[in-house]
């Protein structure tokens, strides 16, 4: 069990900023990581067929032999955490539980806004995460529809994304939050822009880092952790899209080449 990967999915591009917490946190475990580009952006999608698409994505992880399945997307998160619990016999971690807890220990006034999807905005699991855990915050959920697709495309900062941003976090101005989750695995690399637009009195939030912490607590506590010294942990990247341009953004993102990048075509009908 120790020496079998743990296994990280999005909807494409944006899960690779939990997989770089897990990697700098935990640089002995392997890692294989499926963006599925071909059926982005997620945000849009019914709860209904983003449970399927988190179950036909475990089912490749757990053919790669996966230890545990970390969801590195909010929307799925919010559509089917519970259920890939139930349906797999590997432990399952979302990343909206970290980011409530990760936004607790920042805040000074407890006002917190949250950016994400349609669907996790809709879903209101953020603010049912806080409450479960008796946080006291005071939540404002912005979904933010078009920053998604800024980051698959590649327009980070820039006019583009200055304009699309900023009309979107127009909507904070009279909530006088001092902290902003941001509730989707994509937004860390949109944070120059967004930081911009919130200016430096509101500290933004990321769930990767607390994400990976909760990883190493549950391999601490179950001993699934792979010993120091061997090997260097793997890095294995599957694209449901163009295996060139998940390498090109890919390594833009990371900093670091991506040498194993694999394609998985799903069957026409599953599109």
């Amino acid at each position: 069990m120790n020496d079998r990967p743990i296994g990280v999915f999005d909807s494409g591009l944006g899960g690779l900023t939990v997989l770089q917490a897990l990697a700098d946190l935990l640089p002995d475990e392997h890692l294989v990581y499926l963006g599925d580009t071909a059926r982005y952006p997620y945000g849009p999608k019914s709860r209904e067929e983003l449970q399927r698409y988190s179950l036909e994505i475990a089912d490749v992880l757990l053919a790669e032999g996966v230890k545990m399945i970390v969801i590195a997307c909010n929307s799925a998160t919010a559509a089917a955490l519970e259920l890939l619990r139930e349906r797999t016999d590997v432990p399952v971690i979302g990343v909206v539980e970290p980011g409530v807890r990760a936004a607790q220990k920042v805040t000074t006034t407890g006002r917190v806004g949250v950016v994400g999807t349609q669907i996790t905005a809709d879903s209101k699991i953020y603010e049912h995460t806080a409450e479960q855990l008796r946080t006291g915050l005071e939540l404002t959920t912005l979904a933010c529809p078009g920053f998604v697709e800024l980051v698959e495309g590649g327009d980070t900062t820039g006019p583009r994304a200055d304009a699309v941003v900023g009309a979107r976090l127009a909507e904070l101005a009279d909530h006088d939050i001092d902290v902003l989750v941001l509730g989707c695995t994509h937004y860390p690399l949109l944070a120059r822009t967004i930081k911009d637009h919130v200016g430096r009195d509101v500290t933004l939030v990321s769930s990767a880092d607390e994400t990976a912490f909760e990883v190493r607590d549950i391999l601490e506590r179950t001993g699934w952790m792979r010993e120091p010294g061997g090997i260097p942990g793997r890095r294995t990247f599957f694209t449901t899209g163009d295996p060139a341009r998940f390498r090109e953004l890919g390594e833009r993102f990371l900093g670091f080449e991506l040498v194993d990048v694999r394609p998985h075509r799903w069957p026409t009908a599953d599109l």
